[in-house]
């Protein structure tokens, strides 16, 4: 059986959730691991989960509420030990500076463009693979 990699989505829109699942596909890229999810609309669950461990990216919602996806990857970034990495999610392309200073790795706009997205998520597994090994 081949391992898999789970993606934390963290948007408190269910509809945002559905879009990064559906432009994720089951598998990104051919080159990474078919992915679970793990769906979190809620500051709380997210820490909650990333306690447990195991989480291999996280996709950060920028415009949820009340915890917006950009303050929610500072805090992980300071308190949450080797931290995975964070695919953020921006309402604009102006607001790539935020995604700075969140510490985020990559971020892609909304709406999600399903190629983009997929490429930056694989890229991320990538990335995480080639530290695991």
């Amino acid at each position: 059986m081949q391992p898999t990699a789970t993606v934390l989505i963290y948007s408190d829109d269910a509809d945002t959730r559905e879009q990064v699942r559906l432009a994720a596909g089951r598998r990104p890229a051919a080159d990474v691991p078919p992915v679970e999810f793990v769906e979190c609309a809620t500051l709380p669950a997210v820490l909650k989960e990333l306690r447990q461990g195991g989480i291999d990216v996280c996709v950060l919602d920028g415009e949820a509420a009340p915890a917006g996806g950009m303050g929610v990857c500072r805090q992980i970034k300071d308190e949450v030990f080797q931290a995975p990495p964070v695919l953020l999610l921006m309402g604009r392309p102006q607001d790539a500076w935020l995604a700075t200073w969140s510490r985020a790795e990559t971020a892609v706009t909304l709406p999600l463009e399903p190629v983009e997205f997929a490429s930056a998520l694989a890229s991320l597994l990538r990335g995480k693979a080639a530290l695991s090994a």
